[in-house]
């Protein structure tokens, strides 16, 4: 790919960028990946800081995805019957119960990777 053909890419992808639909959630590859880009040249590894940050944004939209389906999932116990996506209903449990997305409860730090709710002596 020539320098003229990347850079039409680029004017390209940013001034469509906009035109899509904003979703209430972290961001993902793109987002983590160029903050990681930028990061990355700064210190002469931009490739691998692209790289490390897009594996990271995937993760933490993976995570986020997953507290909404669990959020769903209780809310659904609550409130059988109610239909809607389980984004609209991880928000409903978050608007009843007080609570943030990335949070399980009021005040609560979010849940790590190895919590499973019991204590592990």
């Amino acid at each position: 790919m020539t320098h003229k053909t990347f850079e039409l890419v680029m004017i390209t992808a940013l001034a469509l960028g906009p035109l899509t639909a904003a979703q209430a959630e972290p961001g993902g590859c793109l987002k983590y990946g160029a903050v990681g880009a930028v990061g990355g040249h700064v210190v002469h590894h931009g490739v691998l800081g692209a790289l490390s940050g897009c594996a990271t944004g995937m993760y933490v939209r993976h995570e986020y995805r997953k507290e909404a389906r669990e959020k769903a999932a209780l809310y659904d116990q609550e409130h059988p019957g109610l239909r809607g996506s389980y984004e609209q209903k991880a928000t409903a449990y978050d608007v009843e119960h007080s609570t943030a997305p990335g949070k399980m409860a009021p005040g609560a730090p979010p849940p790590g990777p190895n919590d499973q709710g019991g204590n592990s002596f």
